[in-house]
C-alpha cells in the first residue's frame, strides 16, 4: 500500500479461498461469499469488513491476491447476508495521467445490491487534500481515512424473497399508458396511508396507491431514479449504485431490507396488472469531475470507467452537464451496465427502462453515432428483448429523436414542442401536428410502429401541466440559484395573469387548455406518458426545475378542490375511451386510404392548407371500415368512423360534418373539451350539417 495509506491489524481474519472471477460483486452461496472486483490498472485490492452494529468500525481488511482476467477475487467462508463491506484499491495517484487510486478511501462495490446508509457528501470522501493550496491539477493525495463515515455495501441473499406466481403483465407498448412518478413524492402526503410508510416502496404498494392508478387507467408506472443516488438531488439523477435500490425509500431498513420491500412493491403492482419501468441513469455517476468525491468507480479504475479529455486525462468529457460521462465504450464499464439491466429484470422483475440522456450512452471518446457497442449488445440480449426500452434521445450537444434502433421507443420531443406551439395558437404548426397525431411516421415508419413514439406534453424536468398554461415565466427562486436554472423554452402563454387568479374567464381557459392537452395526448397514435399530478392539476408554483425540491413544491397534494376532481375524472374517462376504441392505439401506422385531414368546410385538406401559417383548425377523419387489423387478443379492431377536430383558433369555428350514406346515421359527440366532459349529453348531428367547435377546444365524434 502507499506510504500514506491507513493500515489496520484486524482482530480476526475469517478463512478465505481463491474464489472465482465471476460473477462480479459479492455473491452469497449459503456457506460464504465470493467477492470479485474488476480493476485493470490497480496494483492491489483489499476487502474490508465492517461491524453491522457499529458501521464505522472496520473489523477486517483482507488482501485480495488472486487476479484473473484483470478481476481481483476471493472467497470468504462463513460470511452471511447483512455483512457490511467495501474495497480499498491501491495503485498510482497520478491525476495528470488520469489515475486517482487512494487506498485511504473506502469504495462502494459497483455491484452492491444494497447500501446501508444515505450517501450524503462528506469532505472525508474526497481523494485529494481539499485544503491544499495547489491548483486542481496538482492536488496531493488525501491521507484521511473515509472508512468510518463512508456508507457500506451490504451482502444480500437473492434467494430470500418468495415471488410466488408473479408474472409480468406484458402489456403491448401500443396499449400502454405510462405514468411518470416519484416514489417519495407520490405518497408522502397521502392522508390515508400509514405515516410510517408514506413516501416509500411500501407506500406505493398499498391498496390506496394501486386503486388510484387503476382508476386513472394507467398501465405502467415509470419511476424517477431508484438506483442508489447521492442525496443532494430530490429527483435522484446522480446514481452511485446501479444494482442497489435507493435506501431512503425503504420503510423497513437499509441493511438489505430495501431489496425485499422493492420486490414486494413490484409484486403488488403486477397483481394489479401494472408494469414497473425504471428511469435509469447510466450516462454519468455521482462522482462528478476531478474535484468530486471518490466513492467507487473513480478509486477502482478511473481510466476504465470514465471518458477523459484526450490529452488531459485528469479532466472528464462532460456530455451530461454533471461533470463526467460513464465510458461504456470500455468493455468492463459496458458489462456493469448490461449486468445491472439484466439484474433488475431477472431478480427485481421490472418491466422496462427509460434511459436518461441516452445519446450519451452511444458516444465514444471521439464521436457519437448510431452504432455503438452498447446498442449492439442490447440488440442481441435475450433478456432485454422481452422488456420495454425507452430512450431520452438527446444529451448536451446532440438531438437524436428518431435515430435509435427499431426495438427502442423514444421520448418524442418533437411531439411535445409541436403540440405546445399549436395549442398556444402559434402560426405554421398544423402541418407538423398532423404528422404527430398519427404517431410520427416521419420518424418511426422504418421498421418501427406508432408505439415507438412516447408522446409527452410535460415531464419531470419542466412545468407541470397546470403551470404550463398558468405562467409566462419560470419561478425557480426556491432552488437557490437566482432563478437562473431551468429552461426558458415554450413560455409566453399570454395567460392573462401570472399564476393563481380569481378571474373566472382566465381560470376557465386554463382548465380547457389542460383538457385540450390531455385529450390530444390520449387520442394521438403512439404511447402516451402522463406526469404525476397532471391529471389533477398539480402545481409547482411556477417552478420548472424542481430537481432539489424535496418539499411541498414537488410532492403530490391529495387535498383537491372540485375543479381538480373534475380534471381527474375527465382524464380517467379519456383512458377508458382509449382502451375501448382500439383504433385510437393501433399497432401499425394508418395508410393514406384510412385517414384524411379535413378543413372546416368539410373538404380534404391539401398540402398548402396544412402548411398555411394561418391554419389553426384541422380535423382527422379515421375510417375504421378500411382498417383490417386484429387486436393483440385476436379480435377485430373495429369499424368505427371517427372525426377528431382540434381548434386552436381564438374564435368558434363552424365545421361541416361529412355527408353519410345512411340517412339514419348521425355523428355523436364522445369528447368535448369546451364543456369538459367525455360522452356529454349532446344531441347527435346529421351528416352534411354544421357543428360549431368552440374556440380553443377539441371534439371527438363517432358515427352512430
Amino acid at each position: 500500500m502507499s506510504k500514506s495509506s491507513k493500515t489496520v491489524s484486524p482482530p480476526e481474519t475469517p478463512p478465505t479461498k481463491p474464489g472465482k472471477p465471476y460473477p462480479l460483486g459479492a455473491t452469497f452461496d449459503g456457506e460464504g461469499v465470493n467477492v470479485a472486483l474488476f480493476s485493470e490498472n490497480a496494483t492491489g485490492a483489499y476487502l474490508c469488513l465492517y461491524d453491522t452494529a457499529d458501521p464505522g468500525r472496520e473489523t477486517a481488511m483482507i488482501p485480495i491476491t488472486e487476479r484473473t482476467d484483470l478481476v481481483w477475487h476471493i472467497y470468504v467462508d462463513g460470511l452471511q447476508p447483512g455483512q457490511l463491506y467495501g474495497f480499498r484499491v491501491d495503485g498510482p495517484y497520478d491525476p495528470q495521467a488520469g489515475h486517482f487510486f487512494n487506498p485511504n478511501k473506502l469504495l462502494l462495490d459497483p455491484y452492491a445490491k444494497a447500501i446501508n446508509a444515505p450517501v450524503n457528501h462528506n469532505n472525508d470522501w474526497l481523494g485529494y487534500d481539499y485544503e491544499d493550496g495547489e491548483d486542481d491539477r496538482h492536488r496531493v493525495m488525501s491521507a484521511v481515512d473515509s472508512g468510518p463515515t463512508m456508507p457500506k455495501s451490504v451482502v444480500i441473499d437473492d434467494r430470500a424473497f418468495d415471488w410466488e406466481d408473479d408474472t409480468a403483465p406484458a402489456i403491448p407498448m401500443h396499449r400502454s399508458v405510462i405514468y411518470e412518478m416519484h416514489v417519495k413524492g407520490f405518497t408522502h402526503q397521502h392522508p390515508t396511508i400509514d405515516e410510517r410508510i408514506r413516501g416509500t416502496y411500501a407506500g406505493l404498494a398499498t391498496p390506496e396507491s394501486i386503486d388510484y392508478l387503476k382508476k386513472l387507467g394507467v398501465t405502467a408506472v415509470e419511476l424517477l431514479p431508484v438506483h442508489q443516488f447521492t442525496n443532494e438531488s430530490y429527483w435522484g439523477y446522480n446514481s452511485i449504485g446501479f444494482f442497489a435500490p435507493q435506501n431512503t425509500y425503504s420503510s423497513s431498513g437499509m441493511n438489505g431490507e430495501q431489496v425485499v420491500e422493492f420486490k414486494q412493491m413490484v409484486k403488488n403492482l403486477h397483481k394489479a396488472g401494472i408494469e414497473v419501468i425504471l428511469d435509469v441513469v447510466y450516462n454519468h455517476t455521482a462522482e462528478g469531475n476531478q474535484l468530486g468525491p471518490t466513492l467507487s468507480f473513480k478509486g477502482i479504475d478511473n481510466r476504465a470507467y470514465y471518458h477523459q479529455v484526450g490529452d488531459s486525462p485528469d479532466y472528464y468529457m462532460d456530455y451530461t452537464g454533471t461533470g463526467n460521462t460513464f465510458n461504456i465504450s470500455h468493455p468492463r464499464a459496458l458489462q456493469v451496465v448490461m449486468d445491472s439491466l439484466r439484474y433488475w429484470v431477472t431478480e427485481m422483475h421490472v418491466d422496462g427502462f427509460r434511459f436518461d440522456l441516452a445519446s450519451a450512452l452511444i458516444r465514444t471518446d471521439e464521436e457519437m453515432g448510431n452504432v455503438s457497442s452498447f446498442l449492439d449488445t442490447v440488440a442481441q440480449d435475450p433478456v432485454l428483448a422481452q422488456v420495454k426500452l425507452i430512450a431520452e434521445p438527446w444529451d448536451i450537444g446532440s438531438y437524436h429523436v428518431g435515430g435509435f434502433p427499431v426495438q427502442w421507443s423514444e421520448w418524442n420531443g418533437r411531439y411535445r414542442d409541436a403540440l405546445r406551439s399549436f395549442w398556444k395558437s402559434d402560426e405554421g404548426k398544423a402541418g407538423e401536428v398532423a404528422v404527430r397525431l398519427l404517431g410520427s411516421p416521419d420518424l418511426y415508419d422504418k421498421g418501427r410502429s406508432p408505439a415507438n413514439s412516447v408522446n409527452l406534453i410535460t415531464a419531470h424536468d419542466g412545468f407541470t401541466l397546470n403551470d404550463l398554461v398558468s405562467y409566462n415565466e419560470k419561478h425557480n427562486e426556491a432552488n437557490g440559484e437566482n432563478n437562473n436554472d431551468g429552461s426558458n423554452d415554450n413560455l409566453s402563454w399570454n395567460c392573462g395573469a401570472e399564476g393563481p387568479t380569481d378571474d373566472p374567464d382566465i381560470n376557465a381557459l386554463r382548465e380547457k387548455q389542460k383538457r385540450n392537452f390531455l385529450t390530444t395526448l390520449l387520442l394521438s397514435q403512439g404511447t402516451p406518458m402522463i406526469v404525476m399530478g397532471d391529471e389533477c392539476g398539480r402545481t409547482q408554483q411556477g417552478n420548472n426545475n424542481g430537481y432539489n425540491q424535496d418539499s411541498e413544491i414537488s410532492w403530490m397534494n391529495w387535498h383537491w378542490d372540485d375543479k381538480q376532481q373534475a380534471l381527474f375524472d375527465f382524464t380517467s374517462a379519456l383512458t377508458t375511451l382509449r382502451r375501448e376504441i382500439p383504433l385510437l392505439s393501433r399497432r401499425k401506422f394508418f395508410g393514406s386510404e384510412q385517414v384524411s385531414f379535413l378543413r372546416p368546410d368539410g373538404q380534404e385538406m391539401t398540402h398548402d392548407d396544412l402548411q398555411n401559417p394561418g391554419t389553426h383548425c384541422l380535423a382527422l377523419f379515421i375510417d375504421g371500415k378500411r382498417v383490417e387489423e386484429q387486436t393483440e387478443d385476436g379480435q377485430d379492431i373495429g369499424d368505427e368512423q371517427l372525426i377528431w377536430i382540434l381548434n386552436a383558433f381564438w374564435e368558434d369555428i363552424p365545421f361541416m360534418l361529412p355527408k353519410l350514406e345512411r340517412k339514419t346515421a348521425s355523428w355523436e359527440v364522445l369528447i368535448d373539451t369546451n364543456v369538459g366532459q367525455v360522452r356529454p349529453s349532446v344531441k347527435p348531428t346529421k351528416g352534411g350539417q354544421e357543428f360549431t367547435v368552440a374556440a380553443r377546444s377539441s371534439v371527438l365524434l363517432r358515427l352512430k
